[in-house]
């Protein structure tokens, strides 16, 4: 079994240069197939979700060509199916992006129930809820979703919850409806005007990405475009955190600070400094964190997706934090990993209280989730002494290269493959 190692107690110093958007590419991949053309996306990050979004466009017809390292050529011109199965989403939230593009495209799609990170019940009513005012027929046979519909039609759609699936699957879906779909109450998120960017590139008429009303007029027919991807907000995050976490001086390159405020604004709160370029933030910190209050919320609000890194400094800050989790229902198993680690902390509903400790020691955990893996390095490099993260798949799956990046501001991590139990060390390195 593949683990990452640790040892930590090292400030993070140097330049790190961020990868393209996770959340934006497993959109817009599923969306080349509207154009019925030839894309080039640029800016592609190398996660284990794009490769399952590459998979799945292959099985469906698509024509794949790798330019280069981050940049595909997709020719959707051959896809000839509108059917993706249990074995193609088991491990990837974003297959029911798969929904929209392909209900866009044909009217009709058939995709079993998605995978990814389980951090409580995210059930997908929206989205269906969405797709029915289209115009189209939902029913779940074994674990398909059936979609159809004669020809979708736009309509007026409130999201009852701010929601970026169904934000991202109703836009899909709309572009080629004819008439005028008003999605109020959308999610707001970076890579929603990313993907309506994309969208509005293949000739597609969305307006008011980025405030919580769009506006998309049917076209009958999309075009191929040339593309490239925002830069992870997450991942700079993460970054960010970690820097802070280490007592570090970090510049993280390739960056939209405007995307950052909320993260920067509490790592300022919490005695961080951070600097901003027009493309980069240099996060530098050199003395024990101060304690902060964090409620997730929608964008532009504190993103869900970096509570667990953030936890962790507060973990070591001088005080007590309280942190709010206020968009998915699970999202603090990680905790018990770091209480291993000697933080202090108690869970009560969807509030974590956090009494901070001068340090942390290294422990054998696991990476529950995506970025509750995240968490786990940064934690590990915060750490006295040796830290071993098992369940590496989830961390693949957001973070591009991390060992190598990691490793080049200094951080003391390896990946090692130590024998499954039962199995001997002579047998694993067979």
């Amino acid at each position: 079994m593949e683990k990452i190692v640790i040892n930590g107690s090292n400030p993070l110093k140097g330049e790190v240069e961020i990868s393209g958007a996770k959340n934006a590419v497993v959109a817009i991949l599923p969306a080349t197939i509207l154009a019925q053309d030839v894309c080039r996306i640029e800016n592609i990050p190398d996660i284990s979700d794009v490769t399952m979004m590459i998979k799945i466009l292959s099985q469906l017809g698509a024509q794949i060509k790798m330019i280069n390292r981050s940049t595909l050529e997709i020719d959707t011109r051959g896809i000839n199916s509108f059917i993706v199965p249990h074995e193609l989403t088991k491990h990837l939230r974003a297959s029911y992006y798969f929904l929209g593009a392909l209900l866009g495209r044909y009217s009709r799609a058939k995709v079993s129930m998605p995978g990814g990170c389980c951090f409580g019940v995210r059930p997908i009513d929206l989205h269906l809820r969405g797709f029915e005012l289209l115009g189209s027929k939902i029913s779940i046979d074994n674990a398909m979703i059936n979609a159809s519909a004669d020809k979708l039609v736009g309509s007026a759609i409130y999201m009852d919850n701010v929601s970026v699936g169904a934000t991202v699957n109703v836009m899909l879906a709309a572009v080629k409806a004819k008439g005028l779909t008003v999605i109020e109450n959308a999610a707001r998120e970076p890579h929603i005007v990313d993907l309506a960017n994309f969208l509005n590139s293949m000739g597609a008429d969305v307006r008011g990405a980025g405030t919580d009303v769009i506006k998309i007029r049917g076209v009958d027919k999309l075009h191929g475009c040339t593309y490239s991807i925002i830069p992870d907000q997450i991942e700079a995050g993460t970054y960010m955190v970690a820097a802070a976490a280490t007592k570090g001086d970090v510049l993280i390159k390739n960056v939209i600070p405007k995307h950052l405020e909320s993260i920067t604004k509490k790592l300022i709160d919490c005695g961080v400094e951070v600097e901003e370029f027009d493309e980069a933030v240099r996060v530098r910190c050199d003395k024990r964190p101060e304690k902060c209050n964090i409620k997730t919320m929608p964008h532009p609000g504190f993103p869900t997706d970096m509570q667990p890194q953030m936890t962790v400094l507060l973990a070591l800050a001088d005080g007590t934090s309280i942190v709010s989790e206020s968009v998915w229902d699970n999202r603090f198993k990680y905790i018990d990993q770091l209480i291993r680690m000697g933080a202090n902390i108690s869970v009560e509903g969807k509030v974590a209280i956090v009494q901070g400790v001068e340090a942390l020691k290294g422990a054998p955990v696991g990476a529950d989730d995506l970025r509750a893996g995240a968490a786990m390095l940064i934690a590990g490099f915060a750490a006295q002494g040796q830290t071993v993260i098992e369940n590496l798949s989830h961390i693949d799956r957001g973070y591009e290269r991390f060992v190598e990046k990691f490793t080049a501001l200094g951080g003391d991590i390896q990946r090692v493959n130590f024998p499954d139990e039962g199995e001997s060390e002579a047998e694993s390195a067979g």
